[in-house]
């Protein structure tokens, strides 16, 4: 396909609401002789009028010569040499230009090889994120035909889809979120290749998977996502129990989680989920229902030691042995589980004293509770006594007993 230019009269997309810094950047690697555009998914969510979440540049310079330019500026990366550029608390990612071949059917393990504007679009994975926006004369460059795409609606990969998988499993993982996220239709020959090639996604780096799997997490279309990873069988690949019970009657449990924390999400740009609470999402229905089958429904009561050491079995059996999470993510996503027992312990007709435990993730516990409340409004009672015991810790403690003083048993007698 040949260079289509669209000008802003095509496109419409505003300049004023590409993040000033990027525009900063584009323009001073311009004024030192290089080529600099917006690229990827900043330009394809302008154009579908979302506010982009990262504003990355794709430019000619070399990864050395971008450090030159800007004193704020680190390169980080072996398999794909990158360029950070620091404002604040905010990172500009710059990529140089890559070609590659698109038709070699083997895992892509090195990625530094210097190229064209062109080789860098057809490189890309799908033709949406394969856009370049030049904020100098404020047109789009397409050299695949995305921006038709994105008007259509439809998701392709770029090149043979079953070559493309081959080379990074992790983009079928990718079309999916795209899926989710936009509503969009995946062409034939790439939803084919996609079921014939999921195979293909235990060759991926397990860490590059889960930050897959989190950023959905984050993304407020995490419900529909892991519906469609259940759909098209990832789920049983990459964590199977977790893929059975999609695959149950009870898995609606799992994707009512799912709805609320997209519900959260939507609310507000400002929310704050951990993603142990996150993932306490995913795995709390099932720890319910082994809890329930096993103990409770015959009568069979367990501590909270035992609700710890049945936690830990579960974390082993869903997680394991593809997906490893951090020791501080697995401890905390732990005591987020184990602390609903806490909250909402099983003899719950005994009037007990609430007692705050000296836990740093007890109040991730109750940020998950809460989002329990939403799906089970009876529960707010209980949140409401814990919130206030909380709010008011000298309410909550216990009064000591005075010793007696020589004095006080003298004059007693």
């Amino acid at each position: 396909m040949s260079q289509r230019i669209y000008s802003f009269e095509e496109h419409q997309l505003c300049m004023k609401k590409v993040d000033s810094d990027a525009l900063y950047v584009m323009q001073k690697l311009r004024t030192a002789g290089y080529i600099a555009y917006l690229v990827g998914g900043s330009v394809r969510d302008l154009l579908l009028h979302k506010n982009p979440k990262d504003f990355d540049i794709c430019t000619s310079a070399q990864p050395e010569e971008i450090k030159k330019i800007f004193r704020n500026c680190i390169l980080v990366g072996r398999r794909f040499r990158l360029a950070h550029i620091r404002f604040g608390k905010k990172i500009l990612e710059v990529s140089t230009f890559r070609s590659g071949d698109n038709e070699l059917d083997e895992l892509i393990v090195r990625d530094n090889k210097w190229g064209t504007a062109k080789e860098d679009a057809l490189r890309r994975d799908f033709t949406i994120n394969a856009l370049f926006y030049d904020s100098d004369s404020q047109s789009i460059i397409d050299y695949i035909g995305g921006f038709e795409d994105i008007k259509k609606q439809v998701l392709r990969t770029i090149g043979q889809p079953f070559i493309r998988f081959r080379q990074d499993p992790v983009r079928m993982l990718r079309m999916l979120k795209f899926q989710a996220r936009f509503g969009f239709t995946i062409d034939d020959p790439s939803h084919i290749a996609l079921l014939e090639c999921r195979q293909e996604i235990m060759k991926s780096s397990p860490a590059r998977i889960l930050e897959e799997l989190l950023r959905m997490l984050e993304s407020k279309a995490s419900e529909p996502f892991f519906r469609l990873l259940a759909e098209h069988g990832f789920m049983h690949l990459l964590m199977p129990s977790l893929g059975d019970f999609l695959d149950s009657k009870d898995a609606e449990e799992v994707f009512s989680f799912l709805k609320e924390i997209d519900s959260y999400f939507m609310e507000s740009d400002h929310i704050n989920l951990s993603r142990a609470v996150l993932l306490a999402a995913l795995v709390f229905p099932i720890l319910e229902k082994k809890i329930y089958t096993r103990y409770v429904n015959r009568d069979i009561i367990l501590h909270l030691g035992q609700i710890n050491e049945e936690v830990h079995e579960l974390l082993d059996e869903i997680f394991h042995p593809f997906i490893n999470l951090s020791r501080r993510l697995r401890t905390s996503l732990q005591s987020i589980l184990v602390s609903q027992y806490r909250i909402t312990p099983f003899d719950s007709k005994k009037s007990r004293r609430i007692r705050i435990p000296q836990d740093p993730d007890f109040m991730q516990a109750m940020q998950f509770f809460e989002i329990r409340c939403t799906l089970e409004p009876a529960l707010k009672v209980v949140w409401e006594q814990w919130n206030h015991a909380l709010t008011n810790p000298t309410s909550n403690k216990r009064r000591r007993r005075k010793k007696k003083t020589k004095t006080d048993e003298a004059s007693a007698t």
